[in-house]
């Protein structure tokens, strides 16, 4: 029988990816799978906070191996900001539209567009707690281009990229994104134990 990781998303598909990644070595579940579809609240104040805050409930919840992730867009210009409120940055609705139309006002008359998106993985393992981090560089341009991938994506150009995240197939994204590069520092400690 496998080893069961549960990882704090109420996203299926997200479990069956990540399973995938991990190369069917672990059973991952998600919080759907073990019928659990309460809101774990993000209280935080940084990634790092919000992701923490997930996995020890989940862990407090079901005594398993579990892990939760927090990702957000920070801004040079605002000072790191939307940061650890990302996704209701233009308010609790969780409106990407509202959202990119909200920071492409701040930057209007802004020279510096400089941005990275960053993503931190909390995983406890036999009790045990782990960061692991990944970050994508790149810049906001002026309007948004591209109707793939979701959040900030189509406002969002990595560096040495002539498209932003938007314009760009899913698996091209997946090779450079910030979840991805903190996915696989996860996956090389798993798999190294």
């Amino acid at each position: 029988m496998l080893p069961q990781l549960i990882f704090a998303t109420q996203n299926r598909n997200k479990a069956i990816e990540i399973s995938a990644l991990l190369e069917g070595k672990f059973d991952v579940r998600s919080l759907i799978d073990l019928g659990y579809t309460g809101e774990i609240p993000e209280t935080g104040h940084t990634l790092e906070d919000n992701a923490l805050i997930k996995a020890r409930h989940v862990f407090k919840l079901t005594g398993k191996n579990c892990f939760a992730d927090d990702t957000g867009l920070e801004v040079d210009a605002l000072n790191g900001a939307p940061g650890v409120y990302s996704a209701r940055y233009a308010g609790e609705q969780k409106n990407d539209s509202d959202n990119i139309d909200l920071l492409l006002q701040k930057l209007r008359n802004e020279p510096d567009r400089k941005a990275h998106f960053r993503t931190v993985i909390a995983l406890i393992f036999d009790g045990e707690e782990y960061l692991f981090e990944g970050i994508v560089k790149g810049e906001i341009i002026t309007e948004k281009k591209g109707n793939g991938g979701f959040g900030y994506d189509p406002v969002f150009k990595p560096e040495n990229s002539e498209i932003t995240f938007a314009q760009m197939l899913l698996e091209e994204k997946n090779q450079i994104s910030h979840r991805a590069q903190a996915f696989a520092q996860m996956k090389n400690f798993l798999m190294n134990l």
